[in-house]
């Protein structure tokens, strides 16, 4: 799999790029604020968070792109 990967959050309230299988950066929506983190995945459900999203699978993450994350990473 190519990195990075971008994903979005079923209620389009946090946008993920996905640098590589264990980092991740989050850009979260709240309100009219715009929140960004980065997040190393160093343990198990973290891990397991960044699979659920690569994979996009069950309804809670979906597929986006890198003109989606940035539009909102700069809002």
């Amino acid at each position: 799999m190519d990195f990075p990967q971008y994903r979005k959050r079923f209620d389009s309230k946090s946008f993920y790029k996905i640098i590589n299988e264990r980092t991740f950066e989050e850009v979260q929506l709240i309100g009219d604020k715009v929140f960004k983190h980065q997040i190393k995945a160093d343990k198990y459900f973290e891990i397991i968070q960044i699979q659920d999203m690569l994979k996009a699978e069950g309804g809670m993450y979906f597929f986006s792109n890198e003109l989606e994350y940035n539009k909102y990473q700069k809002a």
